[in-house]
């Protein structure tokens, strides 16, 4: 068990030996759904072990005394002591006591729809209060990566939690695979988020197909980068009924992802001068993807300017071994990054002229509330929107959960999926927004 600031994370460390006598290695951090991660040096001489791991920025020293290594984990110049052994430490089970069971005292059922424009097929669940009547309804957006229907991340389904909470209060929900996640069809890896609001499109055009769907009364909730889809839809389609932004982004992503970086980092402990080095390196890396066109240009440019001109005791562990240096650059030259770190929502949100909810924790540490729901505030009120409210909720994380730090690494460690605050506050809204349509 690693002990982290407001959290514990199990670490397992997998060691081969190979016929010739070398050691090699890969570590899994389990409750954050991460395996395989290559350990890049393995050295065990006289009892004394040492790991190398680029990928984390992090490094292991331990001595080995009666089948027990004891030792330091380092990362970003923090240590931390971890000991390691042979026993199999038995967790209990997470505690996810907002998760519903099941038999659910409304209407769910499998469906599919199809997106005509990329020619896929998608794969969700509806939920209905009851199985017939004429119900409010919302679909659900999921946050950036191949997402599930429950949108599940270190051991929580908020998604499932959502749609359990809302269609209790009388709403009906959807909520769908990405493309290329499980049931729903499609490549993930390609698409970007003006993609992704086309499947949303078609989510959408699949409720009014409906009989049991208030056509009037259609609205979307996106977390995160599905905060970010809500309005691209909403601005083009003046039949939504309202939005719901959770933890979504006012800023492009060249501007977001260097702040969120530096908070995290800082959050986990991390030097203010390695913070420091890497929001410039990632700041100048953003804009050269901004104004490169080809993506053979760009993966040049960034190699060049990393071997040339950074001062290599300055360079982020990432950037040192080819083979991660290779993946880190594949990452920000694929098409979703690129448009991401391009794409300015703000104009958009000018254009959505449906009730808004815009909603973040106070210690989201990635998409930072002051600055993100100051600029959706006043974008919308400039623009002449006057059904927005914005709320900033005290004491929560980018997940909506209630927290100590706000850092990543708590959220599988609360047992909490979504505050029932948070939870009361969408549903209640929803409900004022569509009463008197």
């Amino acid at each position: 068990m690693l002990k982290l600031p407001g959290t514990e994370l199990t670490v397992v460390v997998n060691i081969n030996k190979t016929e010739a006598g070398a050691y090699t290695a890969t570590m899994d951090s389990p409750d954050q759904g991460a395996f395989g991660i290559p350990v890049n040096s393995v050295r065990f001489e006289n009892k004394q072990l040492e790991l190398k791991i680029d990928a984390l920025q992090a490094a292991y020293k331990a001595e080995l005394v009666d089948m027990v290594l004891k030792g330091t984990f380092t990362q970003m110049g923090q240590d931390m002591n971890l000991n390691l052994s042979q026993e199999e430490i038995k967790k209990p089970k997470a505690l996810r006591p907002q998760e519903p069971q099941k038999p659910y005292p409304y209407h769910d059922e499998e469906v599919t729809f199809t997106n005509s424009k990329a020619g896929i097929k998608l794969a969700g669940t509806l939920t209905l209060p009851n199985k017939s009547g004429k119900f409010p309804a919302v679909v659900l957006i999921s946050g950036s990566g191949p997402q599930n229907r429950d949108e599940e991340v270190f051991g929580h389904k908020p998604f499932l939690v959502l749609a359990d909470h809302l269609t209790r209060k009388g709403i009906a929900v959807l909520r769908f695979d990405d493309r290329g996640v499980n049931q729903s069809e499609g490549d993930h890896s390609t698409a970007t988020s003006a993609d992704f609001a086309t499947d949303v499109e078609s989510a959408v055009a699949y409720l009014k197909t409906r009989s049991e769907i208030d056509h009037k009364k259609i609205g979307l909730m996106g977390h995160s980068e599905g905060g970010l889809i809500a309005p691209m839809v909403a601005a083009k389609d003046k039949s939504i009924a309202f939005i719901v932004l959770l933890a979504g982004p006012g800023m492009s992503g060249k501007e977001l992802l260097p702040l969120q970086s530096a908070l995290i980092a800082k959050a986990q402990g991390a030097p203010e001068q390695a913070v420091a080095s890497t929001t410039k390196i990632n700041s100048t890396l953003f804009a050269m993807i901004n104004t490169t066109d080809t993506r053979e240009a760009l993966n040049n440019k960034i190699i060049n300017y990393i071997k040339s001109e950074i001062d290599p005791n300055e360079l982020p562990e990432e950037f040192k071994n080819n083979e991660l240096l290779k993946a880190q650059i594949d990452q920000l030259t694929s098409p979703w990054m690129r448009y991401f770190l391009n794409y300015d929502p703000l104009p958009t949100l000018a254009k959505v002229t449906c009730p808004v909810l815009a909603l973040n924790g106070e210690k989201d540490l990635q998409v930072p509330p002051k600055e993100n729901l100051s600029a959706i505030k006043n974008t919308l009120s400039k623009a002449g929107n006057k059904q927005v409210t914005c709320i900033e909720m005290k004491g929560l994380n980018h997940v909506l959960q209630e927290c100590e730090t706000g850092s990543p690494a708590e959220y599988a460690q609360i047992e909490q999926t979504i505050s029932e605050k948070a939870l009361t506050t969408i549903s209640n809204w929803i409900a004022q927004n569509t009463a008197n349509k």
